[in-house]
Formats: structure tokens, C-alpha cells, sequence
């Protein structure tokens, strides 16, 4: 079952682009942040309209009280960091790799795309949490892009 608000972000430990280990508590103690997943990177719309979206619209959530947007994938952390530096995200958004899928898996919202060659993935979704406690949760039906948008998060924000 997917996560709900109200509940704890689960315990996991993933990597930031640099290697580092870094765990969901590190990323989710004591702020507020917003989370959104991406089902791959350098993928059409997560390329082009989902992270895009969060780059022009980072100044704006922040000012909205979030202290970090996170960015998450089931990809390693050196396609994150080519993602990022291809994008330019500069520091208006954290990548962070989820390489085996963990948190996807942890959140309930991991997808099986092996049938189009994708392997297990996230499925495409954004989440606001204080603390680590989820306050919203927006999860994207199949093959559509919408209620994880920054302008529906920036809206519930």
C-alpha cells in the first residue's frame, strides 16, 4: 500500500550524486521538504516538463517554507549527476539516487517496467513532508503528468 499523509517517510539509505550514502532521516529531519519521484532520468517528460518545472519554480516553493527539493529516481548516482549537470539544475534541486529502488519500494510506489525494458522503477509522484511525516501525497496515474507537477505542489504548499 502507498504511503499516506500522516505517516513517517520509512528509514532508507540511498546516494547523492557525489556517492555519498545519505539516508531518509538526514533528507527529512527536522524541515520541511518536498520530494518529487521521477520514473527515469533523461526520460521525455521527466526531462523536459517534471524537473524542469521544480528548477523554474524552486524559488517559489521556498519561499513557501520548504527547506529542500528532492528529486529521486531509480537510476545510479552517476546518472543523476549527469542529469543534473544536462539540466542545470545549479542547487535549486537535490538528485538523489535510488538505485535499487529502496524508497520506491519503502513508499509503496514502485512500478514494474520491465515490459518496456525499465526494470522496477518509481512510479511518477510528489510528496510534502515536515519532519518526515508526510502532509500530502500526489501520485500520478500511468502515462500521465499532473498532480506531481511544481504547480500542483506549489498549490497545496
Amino acid at each position: 500500500m502507498a504511503i499516506q499523509a500522516g505517516e513517517k517517510i520509512p528509514d532508507v539509505k540511498l546516494k547523492r550524486t557525489n556517492m555519498q550514502d545519505v539516508t531518509t532521516a538526514e533528507l527529512f529531519g527536522g524541515k520541511k521538504v518536498v520530494l518529487f519521484a521521477v520514473p527515469g532520468a533523461f526520460t521525455p517528460t521527466c526531462s523536459e516538463q517534471h524537473l524542469p518545472g521544480y528548477i523554474e519554480k524552486a524559488d517559489e516553493i521556498r519561499a513557501k517554507g520548504v527547506d529542500d527539493i528532492l528529486c529521486v529516481s531509480v537510476n545510479d548516482a552517476f546518472v543523476m549527476d549527469a542529469w543534473g549537470k544536462d539540466r542545470g539544475i545549479g542547487d535549486k534541486v537535490t538528485l538523489i539516487a535510488d538505485g535499487n529502488g529502496d524508497l520506491a519500494k519503502a513508499l509503496g510506489l514502485d512500478f514494474d517496467g520491465s515490459g518496456i525494458g525499465f526494470g522496477i522503477r518509481a512510479q511518477r509522484f510528489a510528496l510534502i513532508a515536515e519532519d518526515g511525516v508526510v502532509t500530502k501525497v500526489a501520485v500520478e496515474e500511468p502515462m500521465k503528468f499532473d498532480v506531481s507537477s511544481a504547480e500542483s505542489i506549489l498549490a497545496a504548499l
